[in-house]
């Protein structure tokens, strides 16, 4: 009997084992906490785009097609003497965009000659005011019927109320300006070549529209604001 007693505590003890190893296998491990999301730098400013506000010695006028206000830009050597434009509160580096076109003296009688045809070759500069050139830009279109012509200008005497000058050509400039600019950048002409039927012409001296923009605009992060005065 005793040994029977024995072999059934045995028995009970191991099953009682069995139990407790099978509960312990059984339970899931605690669920790991998920990191804390990590903390977002603060964003620098958005980037503004603004048309540009401009200073226009020359206005050459508005477009009856885009309605678009044309400014000629005129040779020169001293850079307050171009289309100054001016630049705002700003962090690090901007972009200036214009469209860049041709001048051209519209003729119907040139056109029915057929002697009316005419490349341009317009060369420009930005500059700051102490006179550092940012950039160059260059336009070269031709013209022989009035499809070339990009815009016509209103408030002339010719037929249909418009100016016999008008812009020719058009072609997007875009380039990036230091922070350190300054308040105001120049947009200078230095040259421009005309070729003809009858021969080519440079002309090069001060004070001469050469060339005309439209659709100026400055993209930049806008600066601090402006201290407040004690």
């Amino acid at each position: 009997m005793v040994g029977v007693r024995l072999f059934m505590t045995s028995v009970l003890v191991i099953a009682a084992f069995a139990m407790t190893e099978g509960q312990s296998t059984s339970r899931r491990p605690p669920a790991k906490k998920s990191p804390a999301p990590a903390k977002k730098a603060p964003s620098s400013a958005a980037v503004t785009r603004i048309q540009a506000e401009l200073l226009c010695a020359s206005e050459l006028g508005i477009g009856v097609k885009t309605r678009r206000q044309f400014c000629d830009v005129l040779t020169g050597r001293d850079p307050k003497g171009g289309i100054l434009v001016t630049i705002p509160p700003h962090r690090g580096t901007l972009r200036l965009s214009f469209e860049l076109h041709n001048r051209h003296t519209y003729s119907e009688e040139l056109i029915k000659q057929k002697i009316a045809y005419r490349q341009y070759t317009a060369t420009i500069g930005v500059l700051t005011l102490d006179n550092t050139l940012v950039d160059r830009a260059v336009i070269q279109s031709e013209f022989r019927t009035a499809r070339d012509l990009y815009d016509r200008i209103e408030g002339g005497a010719g037929a249909g109320g418009v100016k016999a000058v008008a812009p020719s050509g058009d072609e997007m400039i875009s380039m990036e300006l230091p922070e350190d600019v300054g308040e105001q950048v120049s947009i200078l002409g230095e040259s421009l070549k005309v070729k003809r039927p009858d021969g080519d012409d440079n002309f090069t001296s001060p004070g001469r529209p050469i060339a005309t923009i439209s659709n100026v605009m400055l993209e930049y992060r806008p600066g601090p604001p402006p201290r407040k005065r004690k």
